[in-house]
């Protein structure tokens, strides 16, 4: 669906039956786009964060030389069937994925979204409230905002804060409006690279949402919002004393999750801005975060 066929929202919010129903509807042409990062051994991740590791610890080898299952009775497994299985470990901030509510504090108790202190609700296993475990299912209408199409170029350059005046030139160039409810992605141009995180950080390293910026998508009524980022967020900030402003204002502030790492460069080639969106977040007890494969349907 491109934006010139999107259709009028329907009365009722986004988690009313007829809202959900209506979005469901809402794609034309039965294309999907797959907005993930990818996951891999060694992939690029936040600095400082634990690499994300695969590692075989079962293999049909394996369980020959040891004599373990299926292999420890020769006459029930004439066949010789083995398997494979594996360890996997990682930040659940590594590649394409959304914020917990827990995910960041701040004052001298270390409170998260709702005075939540971390005192008081973190424990040896995680966070007790507001983890990915309460995650939901992220269903309805996703708005792409090109910044780079609509200022004419292909990638935005480093460092740049984009705000609300970009923001407003985009959807105005695509011909969607952000509504109360919507799924809002931000493209910058950074995946066009991605992998390659030397060319990121050379090309485009550090451009993001702005406060204001953020301050806008708020006011519009987006109930999540995304980036094809590894911040969301412009680096470095331009608030004096605050390294991360907009994750304060979004997650601890308002309440709204956010994602990085979306991959929106297939939706931005076929000059896609409104769409249905779909993501399942891992509902992990103790999690600040999830891994997430989320789909565009236009």
């Amino acid at each position: 669906m491109t934006s010139q066929t999107r259709q009028t929202r329907p009365p009722h919010g986004p988690y009313a039956p007829d809202g959900l129903l209506h979005h469901l509807g809402l794609p034309a042409r039965g294309a999907v786009y797959d907005l993930s990062s990818g996951w891999w051994r060694h992939m690029p991740t936040f600095d400082g964060y634990p690499r994300f590791e695969v590692v075989t610890y079962n293999s049909p080898h394996g369980e020959r030389v040891s004599g373990r299952f299926p292999f420890d009775e020769p006459e029930e497994n004439q066949v010789q069937m083995g398997y494979v299985s594996e360890l996997m470990s990682g930040s659940l901030h590594t590649g394409t994925h959304i914020d917990a509510l827990c995910h960041v504090t701040c004052g001298a108790y270390d409170e998260w979204h709702g005075g939540v202190r971390a005192g008081d609700a973190l424990g040896d296993h995680g966070a007790e409230r507001d983890d990915a475990a309460q995650l939901a299912p992220v269903v309805g209408l996703g708005v792409l905002l090109d910044i780079p199409a609509a200022l004419g170029t292909d990638v935005l350059p480093p460092h740049f804060a984009v705000g609300e005046e970009h923001l407003r030139q985009a959807a105005d160039a695509a011909g969607v409006v952000v509504h109360d409810g919507d799924i809002v992605l931000v493209r910058t141009g950074q995946m066009r690279f991605w992998p390659d995180m030397e060319r990121i950080r050379e090309r485009s390293g550090g451009s993001g949402v702005g406060l204001d910026g953020a301050r806008w998508l708020v006011a519009q009524g987006a109930r999540y919002v995304g980036a094809d980022t590894m911040s969301f967020e412009v680096r470095p900030s331009a608030v004096p004393g605050n390294q991360l402003p907009v994750h304060l204002y979004l997650l601890h502030e308002q309440g709204i999750h956010i994602m990085e790492w979306v991959d929106c460069e297939g939706l931005a080639a076929d000059g896609i801005a409104a769409f249905l969106f779909v993501a399942l977040p891992l509902t992990i007890r103790g999690g600040t975060g999830s891994p997430i494969r989320p789909i565009a349907v236009a």
